[in-house]
């Protein structure tokens, strides 16, 4: 007879709060029609090297980590899980701008005005 172990599920690289969950619902409201879903990558952009980006989706890429949520399904760049694990994921609105912030223990900096960051 094998003896099997088994282990705890694996907790997704970002988490995302309620009100991350609340705008991923609202956007995949008014999706086009081909979007299964929400992704977050982080391209090669700005003057510190890595920028968040968040974008439809219409199909699922092979290494990127899927979260369902109750508005919709939110995918994770398989190539941008390493620079996200343990990252939390924000909506912030004030009077002068909205969009989604976030908290990122790997970020060694970021540049002046918040567009991108290096790890």
């Amino acid at each position: 007879m094998v003896e099997t172990t088994t282990r705890p599920a694996p907790k997704a690289a970002v988490v995302l709060t309620a009100r991350a969950e609340e705008r991923i619902a609202e956007l995949m409201s008014k999706a086009p029609e081909d979007a299964i879903g929400v992704k977050l990558s982080t391209p090669r952009r700005g003057c510190s090297g890595l920028a968040y980006s968040v974008d439809y989706v219409s199909e699922e890429a092979k290494f990127d980590e899927k979260i369902e949520t109750p508005g919709g399904v939110f995918y994770i760049d398989g190539a941008s899980v390493l620079y996200l694990i343990g990252s939390i994921m924000d909506w912030v609105e004030d009077d002068f701008s909205a969009g989604f912030v976030f908290e990122n223990p790997n970020a060694k900096g970021a540049c002046g005005c918040g567009e991108s960051f290096m790890v």
